[in-house]
């Protein structure tokens, strides 16, 4: 009886410390962290900057390698005059590296700023960073992803993909997050909270 109580407690622990580690992501209702970083022109941009001019779209993806992110950022960038009719900035964070991002860009052909999140500072705040773990590391490798090539020294962390739309108040008023990385919000859902 009391192996199995002390098996019961392990149990309890190690559940209790993945749940700690799992992103949950930050909530509609909440305050949305503030944040300055380069885009892939170089240019410094500042939530808070661009909270002055309207409401702003923040989307955080994968990496140029995943087509689920390609396949969203090329529809943000087909729609993106929606977006920008009603007084909203789009962004895209990633971890990826700026001579990945020239690979994005390539591929997904995005006008907007897409943000190198340089230390993960952006994608902690958010709560939407994770560690890739070794059997997914191994499991990618073999299809040629090395996140570490990718990621420069963010090495293996990826956000979970998601959206949110802030508005001029800095408050999140709409929410995409789900940890499985092929469902994605819609250009629709991000219009109807602008």
């Amino acid at each position: 009886m009391k192996k199995l109580l002390i098996a019961a407690l392990i149990i309890s622990q190690c559940i209790a410390a993945n749940a700690q580690d799992t992103p949950k992501g930050l909530n509609v209702n909440d305050k949305a962290p503030g944040f300055t970083a380069t885009d892939q022109k170089g240019t410094s941009i500042s939530l808070e900057n661009l909270l002055t001019k309207g409401p702003v779209v923040v989307v955080f993806y994968r990496g140029q390698w995943c087509p689920y992110c390609n396949k969203q950022l090329s529809q943000i960038q087909d729609s993106l005059s929606l977006i920008t009719a009603k007084g909203a900035t789009l962004i895209a964070v990633t971890p990826e590296k700026p001579e990945s991002i020239q690979t994005t860009i390539q591929k997904t052909k995005a006008e907007y700023s897409i943000l190198f999140d340089d230390g993960l500072k952006i994608m902690k705040a958010y709560y939407v960073a994770f560690a890739v773990d070794a059997a997914t590391i191994e499991r990618y490798n073999k299809y040629g992803i090395d996140f570490n090539k990718a990621n420069g020294s963010n090495g293996a962390n990826l956000p979970v993909p998601a959206v949110y739309v802030i508005n001029t108040q800095g408050v999140i008023v709409y929410k995409h997050f789900d940890a499985d990385y092929t469902k994605r919000g819609s250009v629709k859902e991000m219009l109807e909270h602008l």
